[in-house]
């Protein structure tokens, strides 16, 4: 069994809200990672949702900032909200910007060689993460959701197309749809794969992915705020998503919501439909 250690436990909504650590043998680090255990585990398995939070985040901004859990204890889902990034590996240069390296680990696997060994964020959350948790919790593992804000979006859309059968449910705040063609994303990929060969930029990009998504049934639901500073810069490209989808056949729900913004004022206030959202997946 996978060794995690217990950093923090606290009862809400009749669960409990924990944050464990362990040594990441993808990462080379030590990561932490948020987990709500619904009251349900208590008398079985019960299905599990990840979350994937955005640009200079940790584990804590969702589980302190989202109100999931309420939502989470409602439908017995477990949820397991990841670190954004390695921690503490000393690489030169991981910590001048915010928005590239520490905290901004863009849910890809790098290939450059500085950042190779340690920013493989891709394989942490779809295959080192989910075997941690079956192996300490009372999971179904077959009835797995994904979701995320921002960057976190992206990073919830890219596993769920480039793994059809261990998501059956995707959702997503303000994503950033088409990274290939915005400037955080343009900056990431440049550093992390290089520039060399920009079409192994396009797997990591939903917009390309999700033209040769050949897999069970998935519908994409998003919520993208029409105040949101990040959308007028172009930075999140929407419009793009929902024209890919469109021509994929890959149906999608995409919902602008009037005077929100970027925040988790306005995560907060429709967490719980996203919920909603995977339930009618992950319960059926």
């Amino acid at each position: 069994m996978a060794t995690i250690k217990e950093e923090s436990s606290n009862k809400i909504f009749g669960g409990w809200q924990k944050v464990y650590s362990h040594e990441s043998a993808e990462l080379g680090c030590s990561m932490k990672f948020g987990v709500f255990v619904p009251p349900q585990a208590e008398s079985g398995p019960v299905p599990v949702i990840y979350w994937l939070s955005g640009l200079t985040c940790n584990e804590q901004n969702f589980i302190t900032k989202a109100g999931s859990q309420q939502h989470a204890a409602k439908h017995g889902f477990l949820v397991v909200a990841p670190d954004t990034s390695p921690r503490g590996c000393n690489i030169e240069g991981e910590e001048e910007s915010w928005d590239f390296g520490t905290g901004a680990g863009f849910y890809v696997d790098a290939t450059a060689e500085k950042w190779k060994k340690h920013y493989r964020m891709y394989s942490y959350v779809t295959k080192e993460l989910p075997a941690v948790i079956a192996a300490n919790f009372n999971v179904e593992s077959d009835k797995t959701g994904i979701m995320g804000h921002s960057m976190g979006g992206h990073g919830a859309l890219i596993c769920a197309f480039k793994n059809p059968d261990q998501y059956k449910s995707v959702s997503a705040f303000a994503p950033i749809c088409n990274p290939i063609n915005c400037p955080w994303g343009v900056k990431a990929l440049t550093g992390y794969l290089g520039d060399e060969d920009k079409d192994a930029w396009k797997k990591y990009d939903a917009c390309e992915l999700v033209k040769k998504y050949n897999g069970p049934p998935l519908e994409i639901f998003v919520d993208q705020g029409k105040s949101d500073n990040f959308l007028t810069q172009g930075q999140l490209l929407p419009d793009n998503l929902v024209n890919a989808c469109t021509l994929a056949g890959v149906p999608i729900v995409m919902r602008l919501q009037e005077d929100y913004d970027h925040s988790y004022y306005f995560i907060s206030t429709f967490i719980g439909e996203h919920f909603d959202h995977h339930a009618k997946f992950l319960k059926a």
